[in-house]
């Protein structure tokens, strides 16, 4: 059971997607979140272990955790 404290985290599964799909996936996932939501990208480009880091830093947001997956990664994304 979650935290009343800890939102939810909105899945966003852009897995088998080269760059740029899975920044933009999550670029409209945050800009649809409440704020202080936090989102879990999926992905699997080795583009996006890039190209998300320089995004989230781009839009104020901050990387809760970064995780190795079998075939993938994910990033936990707070947004402010």
């Amino acid at each position: 059971m979650a935290s009343p404290d800890i939102p939810p985290e909105i899945l966003v599964d852009a897995r088998g997607h080269r760059c740029p799909v899975p920044t933009l996936r999550l670029r409209k996932a945050l800009e649809a979140a409440p704020a202080g939501a936090r989102v879990r990208l999926l992905a699997d480009d080795p583009m996006a272990r890039i190209d998300v880091p320089h995004f989230v830093a781009e839009i104020g947001a901050e990387i809760l955790a970064r995780d190795d997956l079998e075939g993938g990664f994910s990033f936990l994304v707070a947004k402010p």
